[in-house]
């Protein structure tokens, strides 16, 4: 009985949350699961593209104004930061949750299921929650309730981040984590470390994924524009034909990963995502037009893998008689979880799941622009496992397809996870 009672007093004087605090944020979080799954369900059924994610933001806002959260509204286009200072002095830590849809078409047969049609890029396209930001969403609302009830306990600040635009802003627009750095969403108060999370669909409910270190790609976006000469099918030696020409390219570009890059130091991936020209069956059009993106870890290999694709883009359209003009866009850096900010909070993590359901996993070659927050300052992102129990990972509809789904009861274990994990880094922070 002594022995406990020393113990218990020694976790407290060191800065480890009481279990008092420790049961009431479960307690709490599971009493407003429906309300979460509620929440999860209206963005889902109303999602909004990047930078118009406008119904979005004033359901959040209001939802925070309630709580007694001081909000900013109108951060980077629609982003929304709430601000709760806790009852005692301490450090400011930084939670945030991305809301944008994406440009895809629903076919999951639920009540909630999304018919929202918009306008991206000029086409017409249905719009949809196809990577989970709709769980995102309503998880981090829910923590704010959490912590915003035990607001006199907390030891320094929370500072809640709802980003518009993750997957992209619309042509010609800035936006997303990287416009909302900018704006200065670290800053006034200055945030000291910030957590996020995403929901993934090839992980079974009740699991938590994460890596130390270099976690997500860096990504780029390309296009090449192959100009030939225009004539009539039945007589292609009258002209210089784009399609052939980029056929060839694209089956070389494949040997920039096979054959250019030493893949025992890091993987790369080279995409080509769409491929457009033409429009009648006799006519060889004057020109193609490619995109695609471009993953690496690597500082080396995303300079060599950019050098290579515009070379082998260029020359083989010359040797063709043809011009290619190839332009490549740098979007999001590496996904860097800080190494002594992961060591030092996994143990919460674990805590809250059970040792037994968080797993160590290798590098995604997926992207993330949580990385730009992590950029000026450490930074610890992870996976929340939403495939429902006992489904095999191949029946899993991967994220960005039409099929897209999650299982709604992987929430309140986010919510447990960010709520735990903002109270201990406060609790611990010297």
């Amino acid at each position: 009985m002594v022995r406990s009672v020393l113990l218990l007093g020694c976790l407290l004087l060191f800065g480890i949350p009481s279990f008092g605090q420790v049961s009431n944020i479960d307690q709490k979080a599971r009493s407003i699961e429906e309300k979460i799954i509620q929440w999860r369900r209206y963005f889902h059924q109303n999602p909004e593209l990047g930078n118009r994610e406008f119904k979005t933001a004033e359901k959040v806002a209001e939802h925070l104004k309630q709580l007694g959260i001081e909000v900013k509204t109108g951060v980077a286009h629609t982003g929304v930061v709430g601000i709760l200072k806790g009852g005692k002095a301490g450090p400011v830590v930084a939670l945030r949750a991305d809301m944008d849809g994406l440009p895809v078409t629903e076919r999951v047969e639920v009540p909630f299921k999304s018919t929202v049609v918009a306008d991206y890029n000029g086409q017409k396209t249905g719009v949809m929650h196809a990577c989970g930001h709709d769980t995102h969403i309503a998880i981090l609302m829910g923590v704010a309730e959490v912590l915003a009830s035990m607001k006199n306990e907390l030891k320094g600040t929370v500072k809640f981040i709802f980003q518009p635009a993750e997957e992209g802003a619309p042509e010609g627009e800035e936006g997303g984590a990287k416009l909302m750095v900018k704006e200065g969403v670290l800053e006034n108060p200055k945030v000291e470390a910030i957590f996020g999370l995403h929901i993934d669909s090839q992980i079974e409910v009740g699991k938590i994924a994460y890596r130390p270190g270099a976690t997500m790609a860096a990504v780029d976006f390309f296009s090449i524009n192959v100009k030939g000469k225009q004539t009539h099918g039945a007589y292609p030696w009258s002209g210089v034909d784009p399609i052939v020409t980029s056929s060839q390219i694209v089956t070389a570009l494949q040997t920039i990963v096979s054959r250019n890059l030493n893949l025992t130091q890091a993987p790369a991936v080279v995409t080509i995502g769409a491929i457009n020209g033409g429009i009648r069956q006799n006519i060889i059009p004057e020109e193609v037009k490619m995109i695609g993106t471009i993953r690496t870890f690597d500082e080396g290999m995303h300079s060599y893998v950019h050098k290579r694709v515009s070379e082998i883009s260029t020359h083989i359209a010359e040797s063709a008689g043809a011009t290619a003009n190839v332009k490549i866009d740098v979007l999001y850096p590496v996904t860097f979880n800080d190494v002594a900010l992961t060591e030092k909070m996994i143990g919460t993590v674990q805590n809250v799941a059970g040792k037994e359901n968080v797993t160590l996993i290798p590098a995604k070659t997926g992207a993330e622009d949580f990385s730009y927050y992590q950029q000026k300052v450490p930074g610890f992102f992870f996976f929340l496992g939403g495939k429902p129990k006992g489904k095999d990972v191949s029946e899993a509809a991967p994220h960005h397809t039409p099929d897209f789904f999650v299982d709604e009861s992987s929430m309140v274990l986010g919510v447990r996870s960010l709520s735990r994990l903002a109270v201990d880094y406060l609790e611990k922070a010297k």
